[in-house]
């Protein structure tokens, strides 16, 4: 049984892991065999997972603000830029983690907005907007 504090380092580990440094191997041990992917835009278990971030730019990159666990689940607010979409993407990760490994995921993403585009006037992420 893991902490919900082992459970968030564990998580952002795993993904500077995959997602900033590309250390596929390494990563590799942070996903469970049998993980369960929810996202509507990535193929099925860490194979998918895995294949979608090989194919992304080489200039992709993750970062985090805000990240909260309860029990086994964790939520992560970040942001991941360069993806080569013209538009960071902000996203909340929804992790379970079973056996020190993440092992079922899901997502909320939305294009990051510029300020002219803000109808709250508030960045979606961090305390600036992307061209400030």
């Amino acid at each position: 049984m893991t902490t919900p504090e082992e459970n968030k380092a564990l998580v952002l580990k795993a993904f500077d892991t995959l997602f900033n440094k590309r250390d596929y191997d390494a990563a590799w041990d942070f996903w469970s065999d049998s993980y369960i992917q929810h996202s509507a835009h990535i193929k099925p278990g860490r194979e998918g997972l895995f294949e979608l971030i090989q194919s992304a730019p080489d200039t992709l990159k993750y970062e985090h603000q805000v990240i909260l666990a309860e029990g086994d689940y964790v939520i992560v607010h970040g942001r991941f830029t360069g993806n080569g979409r013209g538009v960071a993407w902000v996203a909340a990760d929804i992790v379970r983690i079973e056996h020190g490994k993440l092992a079922e995921h899901w997502d909320v993403l939305q294009d990051e907005v510029t300020r002219a585009d803000s109808q709250s006037g508030n960045p979606m992420f961090g305390e600036s907007f992307p061209e400030d």
